[in-house]
Formats: C-alpha cells, sequence, structure tokens
C-alpha cells in the first residue's frame, strides 16, 4: 500500500543520476495526479527543483504519455504566462469491488477521474471464483473499443487482505477464506491485480482527492452493504499492520450483550449498526442504497426512524471515543452509509463528545467529500502505485485497451 502524498515535498534522492531523475519524476507525477492542472511554475515552487530539471523531467512525461502539456494560464502579474500541466486521461486502472449484493467493476484515469463504473447484481452466493469470472467478463466489456493504456486493476475486498500478494485471508460476509484472488483474477485478464481491504482503499481515496487531503492524522469509518470498516492516518502514513489487516474498526466492541458478529464475536459495532437497517427503515431496495441521504431526510420526524438513526449514532459514537482516545486525529471522515447517518443527526449530535478533552480539542468530524466515488477512487490508487513510484519504468508494462 503506497504512502499518502498530503504535501507534494520532494523525495529522498538515490545515489547515481538515474535514481535522481526517477526520484524527480514520481514526484512531478505525483504532484500532477493529485493536484489536477498545475503550472510549471507551481511545479517548480513545490518541488524545490530548478526550472531547467522541472522541464527536462516535464518532456520525459509527456513523452511517456502519463501527463499534458496545455495553453498557459493567465497570469494576473508580469512575464510570461506558465504552461499547465495535466493527467493524462489515456492511463487508466480498473478497480473491482465485490459486495454482498453486487461486483462493481469501474474505470478510472490518471488524476482520479471515474470514466464509468458498472454494477452487476449477484445472488447470495458470490463465490471467488464467480467473481473472477464476471468481473473478467466486465473488464472485457469495459475496454474493448476504447484508446487507452491500462496500468492494472486494483481490487477492493470487504475483508482481510495480506498486501503483499492480494491473498484474501477471511471475507467473513462473503464467505471466503484463503482466495488468491488477485492470482486468479490476473490469470483470467492478463493484467497486474492488486488487492487490499475496501475500507483501506477508500480512505486512501479521500487522503489523496477528498476530505483527507492535507490531512496526515486521521480515522475513517465506512459502512456498505458488507458491514463497517476504516482505516488510520498516522503522521502522514497509513497503518497497515504486519500484513495489512490494520483498520478493523467496525469491529469495535460497542454493546454488552450484543448481536453476534461474523467475526464470531458478539456486540460489534458493524453487527449493531447496518446499512440494510436503515434501508428497510426507509423503503429503499439495495441497488438505490446511494439515495439514503435523500430518504432519511424525507422521513423527518418519523419516529421509528428517528429512533434508529439515534440508536446507530449512540453506538457509532462509542467507536469514535475509542478511536479518537487511542490515535488522537485531527479528522474523523465518515463514508458510506455512516456518512448519510451523520449527515441527517438531530441537532446537538456531537460523536466526539465523549473523547478525552484533549484527544478531541482539536479534532473535526466530517463526510468524505468523494461520495460514491471513493472507493472506485482509492481502489485505482492501489493500481497506480507502482507507476506513480517509478514512472520511468518500462512502459511496455502498459497494456493497450483494443
Amino acid at each position: 500500500m503506497p504512502r499518502p502524498v498530503n504535501g507534494g515535498a520532494r523525495r529522498p534522492a538515490g545515489g547515481t543520476a538515474d535514481d535522481l531523475r526517477r526520484n524527480n519524476l514520481a514526484t512531478l507525477l505525483t504532484l500532477v495526479h493529485r493536484g489536477g492542472g498545475l503550472s510549471r511554475a507551481e511545479l517548480t515552487r513545490r518541488t524545490g527543483l530548478n526550472r531547467s530539471t522541472v522541464g527536462v523531467c516535464l518532456a520525459e512525461l509527456v513523452g511517456l504519455g502519463l501527463v499534458v502539456e496545455g495553453r498557459p494560464a493567465a497570469s494576473p502579474g508580469k512575464g510570461r504566462p506558465s504552461a499547465v500541466i495535466t493527467p493524462s486521461s489515456s492511463t487508466v486502472a480498473v478497480t473491482v469491488n465485490p459486495e454482498v449484493d453486487a461486483i462493481t467493476v469501474g474505470l478510472v484515469s490518471l488524476g482520479g477521474q471515474v470514466i464509468e463504473r458498472w454494477r452487476i447484481e449477484t445472488a447470495a452466493d458470490l463465490t471467488a471464483k464467480k467473481v473472477v469470472a464476471r468481473s473478467a467478463a466486465a473488464i472485457n466489456g469495459l475496454l474493448t473499443g476504447r484508446t487507452l493504456d491500462v496500468v492494472g486493476i486494483g481490487v477492493a475486498v470487504p475483508g482481510q487482505v495480506r498486501l503483499s500478494d492480494g491473498h484474501v485471508r477471511d471475507a467473513t460476509h462473503l464467505r471466503w477464506q484463503e482466495e488468491p484472488l488477485a492470482a486468479e483474477l490476473g490469470s483470467a485478464t492478463g493484467l497486474p491485480v492488486k488487492a487490499a481491504n475496501a475500507a483501506l482503499l477508500g480512505m486512501f481515496g479521500e487522503v489523496a482527492f477528498g476530505a483527507g487531503r492535507g490531512v496526515d492524522d486521521l480515522v475513517y469509518l465506512i459502512g456498505g452493504a458488507s458491514g463497517i470498516g476504516g482505516g488510520v492516518v498516522s503522521g502522514g502514513e497509513v497503518i497497515t499492520g504486519v500484513s495489512g489487516y490494520a483498520g478493523e474498526l467496525g469491529h469495535t466492541f460497542v454493546r454488552t450483550g450484543g448481536l453476534a458478529c461474523h467475526c464470531g464475536a458478539t456486540g460489534c459495532l458493524e453487527a449493531e449498526v447496518t446499512q440494510q437497517a436503515l434501508l428497510d427503515a426507509v423503503a429503499l431496495p439495495a441497488h438505490q442504497a446511494e439515495r439514503l441521504d435523500e430518504a432519511l431526510a424525507a422521513a423527518g420526524e418519523d419516529p421509528e426512524v428517528l429512533a434508529l438513526v439515534r440508536h446507530d449514532l449512540d453506538l457509532l459514537g462509542i467507536a469514535v471515543r475509542n478511536a479518537v482516545n487511542v490515535f488522537n486525529p485531527a479528522m474523523v471522515v465518515l463514508g458510506g452509509f455512516l456518512a448519510s447517518l451523520y449527515r441527517n443527526r438531530p441537532a446537538g449530535t456531537d460523536l466526539g463528545q465523549d473523547a478525552i478533552r484533549a484527544d478531541r480539542e482539536a479534532l473535526t468530524v466530517t463526510t468524505a467529500e468523494l461520495g460514491p466515488d471513493q472507493l472506485l477512487i482509492g481502489t485505482a490508487e492501489l493500481a497506480f502505485a507502482d507507476l506513480l513510484a517509478d514512472p520511468a519504468a518500462d512502459r511496455a508494462a502498459l497494456r493497450p485497451a483494443t
């Protein structure tokens, strides 16, 4: 899992001229990717490199087809306007997100722009082999007829995934254990595949392009059809744990004598607070979950809906309090149906109010900015990681879509 790049500071240089060149290319491409249209002058200022070096590196990135140099931006001051550099829209990553009710397959370009997404409805018995077969067919359909350079596939799994090889250890909602998902999808598509925990990837999207941009210490919680997950950034680094399983905030204990959880424990946040219960309360089908915000707002003061919202927020508040006390973040970001809950909270609700006073003094609780795109964009970041780390690597690794 790559480290979030919030500041755009120059990366440590290697020991040779080629190492230095590659580091400079990586720094510039990452800045353009995360920053959208940036002028040469702005890139020079942010990197601390001289104008000549920036010019040479940008020419190489243009030659590699990774950035585009557009018309100079209008300048309010004196001197010649500086050209604007934008990420190439033809360099893309494919994303796959299996859930208990559907597989979402997407196409995301450099710059975090979602080109297209397909939702494939599924039955309850969604095996890993079925995900591979249906995803491979959808990917072929997405790419056919497009002129694109495909860096690879990122897979967001609602479960514990070994980051080193994308092997799914446990995805309890899907009833998976020890599934070599990344390897099998790679064999089926001929593309490089990486996989990670879905919540971790949703967080990475928000750190790179959304509410967490520029925030070095945050806690992220997201709720979806397959439960609640989370992640933590501390000191600008994603906390992954020894094998990539850190951040299971959905399994925070919130209720004594509570409901049985898929993990085997009782009283976990994700067992007590569910998307399905909220959808049922406002009579929304699963495929319309993105309308939960408006449905909760429309329910207004309906006593049953209001009671469920208060119940869920009380338990979510316990999880937030524990996370704030443990990690002392500057921000808590809520995504998925948890964002809908928070945006429809009763007046006076403060999820951080029970945390230790010193821990909550600098705390902001907010909702994800990327909405339904956060998982696609964050999962694409996983697929783009190697390219961003070394743009000068063999471009033959990119597969042209046909």
